[in-house]
């Protein structure tokens, strides 16, 4: 690979860590406000903390009285920092901070001093705790106000109960760890334990309870799909005759009204609610109650206000699902709501929203449709691939990874000028790998996995048709992601590629590699 083909360093930059303070001794010279500040987050850390000062303010003398730390009653002597792993100043005599920073640094212990930039080995960043979850903002001492603002729009971004379904997740990895403790299977666990995470809504994680996590501790020694199991006690779903009967029995005041129920079939985009349609964003807003695909963002739920009812998932058994939403939809409809079934992508791309129409129909309701941006065209342009390049690819064939008996699906002989799109098969990138060597296609093909378009933390994955096996077997996959082979994928620069559509686990993993 040629040296221009790696990202370059932007210098200023901090190095984040997070530091493992448990059982060692921090040293904070000062007894003010900013001190208390420096302490309380060394206590959360578990250190053992020792603060240096004459007089304390009334937090750390209660934190003294309660022998949550140690105090010296006076001022700082050289011998103060025996036994230190870290100091910190939070003095006002600058000249008294530099000369405890000096001392330090001879004795190579890492110090920060209060206000005083040039003297810092690290700064504190304005931070989040939720349980276990910390965020962590830096501006690198140049704007720690505008630190608390982005600080404050990161955390409000984040689902309900996220702290509490990191908590439950790590109680569950314990389990697995002590029922499969050998060094071996650490992926097989870490495999499994990605499918639990990226498969529930984090507010669903955050209710599971000791039953849920010992069905999921049984289902993980028997080696079974995690999304088998239902967890916080999410309920099952109705048979027809069940639905028909609760809907007879407790009709709502519209069908007491002969008010008829109407059906809107929503394409939800590529993940980003910015990307949605107004018209999708309007009837969001008015529906009743909304039928959503499972992989629907969680940043796309977020702005509807009405209940919202998510496939349950039939492991294996696609269709299950799929009649589930069917009893629910019509179910809502006798009651006379205002249904939305919010679709992934566009509902007629892949998205089986021609067999919901046919359904619907033949019940008496006619669906209005309302597009949504495709991730077979979008999501590879939000990535930086653009599927048509003048002089480069001037066809596109989007296909499914599995067809309905789950068959890998055929492709026409290799073309230079076209750009193939594979959905829904990166799990199958062996296979896929296979089938297109079988049809000619060339082992230097460019070939991308385009991971959570249109998402936060959308990335891809760069390589060639022999080696991107490779490739994603060492930085993994974070599901849903497709497939994108052809020579458009890397025609945008190396600049453009590394600097905006890369995350730092994969940089430099392309054509070149």
């Amino acid at each position: 690979m040629s040296e221009t083909s790696f990202r370059e360093p932007q210098s200023g930059g901090s190095l984040i860590l997070a530091w493992q303070a448990k059982a060692k001794t921090i040293l904070i010279v000062g007894g003010g406000a900013v001190a208390a500040g420096r302490v309380f987050s060394a206590l959360e850390a578990d250190a053992n903390v020792r603060v240096v000062a004459p007089a304390l303010c009334a937090e750390l003398q209660h934190r003294a009285d309660t022998k949550q730390i140690r105090w010296n009653e006076r001022v700082f002597e050289d011998s103060d920092l025996d036994g230190a792993s870290m100091v910190l100043t939070a003095i006002s005599d600058r000249d008294e901070s530099r000369r405890i920073a000096t001392m330090c640094r001879e004795r190579r212990i890492p110090v920060n001093a209060a206000d005083i930039n040039d003297l810092c080995d690290f700064w504190f960043m304005s931070t989040h705790r939720d349980h276990s979850v910390q965020i962590a903002v830096s501006t690198n001492s140049k704007a720690p106000r505008l630190a608390n603002r982005i600080r404050r729009t990161v955390a409000s971004a984040l689902p309900r109960g996220t702290g509490l379904a990191v908590e439950k997740i790590g109680r569950l990895r314990q389990r697995i760890r002590e029922v499969d403790p050998s060094p071996t299977n650490g992926k097989r666990r870490m495999n499994w334990l990605t499918q639990l995470c990226d498969y529930w809504p984090i507010e669903q994680l955050a209710r599971m309870d000791s039953d849920n996590i010992d069905d999921l501790l049984a289902a993980y020694v028997q080696q079974a799909d995690p999304q088998s199991v239902t967890i916080a006690h999410d309920s099952a779903p109705q048979s027809p005759t069940l639905a028909s009967n609760a809907v007879s029995e407790q009709t709502s005041d519209k069908a007491a009204n002969g008010t008829r129920g109407s059906l809107v079939l929503v394409g939800a985009g590529v993940g980003d609610p910015d990307l949605l349609t107004v018209r999708a964003h309007r009837e969001l807003r008015h529906a009743d109650i909304v039928l959503a695909d499972k992989l629907i963002p969680e940043a796309v739920l977020g702005i509807i206000s009405c209940e919202i009812y998510t496939a349950r998932k039939f492991p294996g058994a696609a269709s299950e699902a799929q009649d589930d939403l069917n009893r629910r939809g019509l179910a809502e409809l006798a009651q006379g709501k205002r249904v939305v079934r919010l679709k992934q992508g566009d509902p007629f791309v892949y998205g089986r929203g021609g067999e919901e129409i046919l359904f619907y129909r033949s019940h008496g309701y006619e669906a209005e449709i309302v597009p949504g941006l495709s991730s077979a065209i979008n999501g590879p342009g939000l990535c930086g691939i653009p599927v048509t390049h003048r002089g480069v690819a001037d066809q596109v064939l989007v296909v499914s990874g599995a067809n309905r008996n789950g068959d890998l699906p055929t492709v026409p002989e290799y073309v230079s000028t076209r750009t193939l799109v594979i959905l829904m098969a990166v799990k199958r990138l062996p296979d896929i790998v296979k089938l297109l060597s079988n049809a000619s296609y060339p082992d230097s093909l460019p070939l991308a996995i385009v991971e959570r378009a249109g998402c936060p933390d959308q990335r891809t994955v760069r390589a060639t048709l022999s080696s991107i096996v490779d490739t994603v077997e060492r930085v993994g996959h974070n599901a849903p992601g497709l497939i994108v082979a052809g020579n458009a994928v890397n025609v945008l620069s190396d600049a453009a590629i590394q600097d905006r559509f890369l995350d730092s686990s994969v940089a430099g993993l392309h054509s070149g590699e």
